[in-house]
């Protein structure tokens, strides 16, 4: 079911926004693309940090803005998580996070204990800003965002400002937020990782426009748009781990269509995962290979074939059950096993990674 709908058009120096979008009131949707696509500006539409003339946006059933109405942004059931923490100097952590309960009028979704304990501060609660790492803060930032228990959480690349070892501590946590919230996020990037990570829809934006706009497994393989992804083009999979081979430190993970080998990670049997297998670690071939150490060789069905962006290679999308892989191939290795859409092929994989 869809529960926010949003159209804006709105006039800038170096793009002309526009956008006309219904979204599921579930999970995680990714504003992606380039910095300057539009992303940050829709989002603060939506927040009511922006007024787009003329803009209209609801939100299970109730109207934000349209011609006659206009709900400024403290009247929006909503969280913000800007890039920086943006945390008050003079307070404590508790007394952050105390700072805008005050908002809350409505049924209380996430009680200030359950931010807490979601993101992991408890023992952060009597410091000051000053004394918090860049992760710690952010981590403050976005508990503040919830216990004013919102109806909609908006988080505008809150793991721009963090190196690598800061962002991967904090993803676990914005996985807990998606997994055990019944809160739809709305979570601007430019990050292939997070996306792939996170996001359960996908709104992919260029020069200001909405260029493609669905489920993330879907949305990702399709190569009619122009999402340009360089060496992170490739596909995520929902999968569910099958098997484990103590002996090899393998696990075997099913998705619609058939299964994978990867690392085995000690994740246990049952739980669902995302496989996320890049387009440079598949390649095709016409015969089933028998003696080789790819240990993931699939049967599929040329769905598609496209130009790459790397001058000299191509995208295919090969489908797989219900499920689609994509390889990125030289045009020379294409035209030698005389590629074409509708053809059965064998799919090979080389590395997959549980994300």
């Amino acid at each position: 079911m869809k529960y926010l709908t949003a159209r804006f058009h709105l006039d800038r120096e170096s793009f002309t926004l526009h956008a006309d979008l219904s979204l599921p009131g579930r999970g995680v949707t990714a504003f992606f693309g380039p910095s300057g696509s539009g992303k940050t500006t829709l989002l603060r539409c939506m927040a009511g940090l922006e007024r787009a003339p003329g803009g209209f946006l609801s939100f299970q059933g109730e109207v934000w803005q349209d011609a006659s109405t206009w709900f400024p942004t403290h009247k929006r059931p909503l969280g913000f998580v800007f890039q920086e923490a943006r945390l008050f100097p003079h307070l404590s952590v508790l007394g952050n996070l105390r700072y805008g309960l005050k908002r809350i009028r409505q049924e209380q979704k996430v009680s200030l204990d359950q931010a807490v304990e979601l993101l992991g501060i408890g023992h952060l609660l009597q410091r000051k800003p000053d004394r918090l790492s860049g992760g710690e803060a952010q981590r403050v930032s976005i508990a503040r965002a919830l216990a004013v228990s919102p109806s909609l959480l908006l988080m505008d690349e809150p793991l721009a400002s963090l190196d690598q070892k800061r962002k991967q501590e904090i993803l676990p946590y914005l996985e807990r937020l998606r997994d055990e919230l019944e809160i739809p996020i709305l979570y601007v990037s430019h990050s292939p990782d997070e996306v792939a990570r996170l996001a359960d829809h996908l709104v992919a934006m260029e020069n200001g426009c909405v260029v493609a706009d669905g489920p993330l497994r879907e949305t990702l393989t399709r190569l009619d748009l122009p999402i340009r992804l360089g060496e992170e083009a490739g596909a995520v999979l929902n999968a569910v781990v099958a098997e484990r081979d103590e002996a090899w430190h393998l696990a075997r993970v099913e998705f619609p269509g058939g299964s994978l080998w990867t690392r085995d990670d000690g994740i246990p049997m049952g739980r669902k995962v995302r496989v996320r297998v890049l387009a440079r670690d598949v390649s095709l071939t016409r015969d089933c290979q028998k003696n080789t150490s790819i240990q993931n060789i699939l049967p599929g069905r040329i769905a598609a074939i496209a130009e790459d962006e790397y001058p000299g290679f191509l995208l295919a999308r090969v489908q797989i059950g219900e499920s689609f892989l994509i390889a990125r191939l030289t045009k020379r290795s294409s035209h030698a096993l005389q590629l074409a859409p509708g053809q059965e092929i064998w799919v090979q994989v080389k590395t997959v990674t549980l994300i």
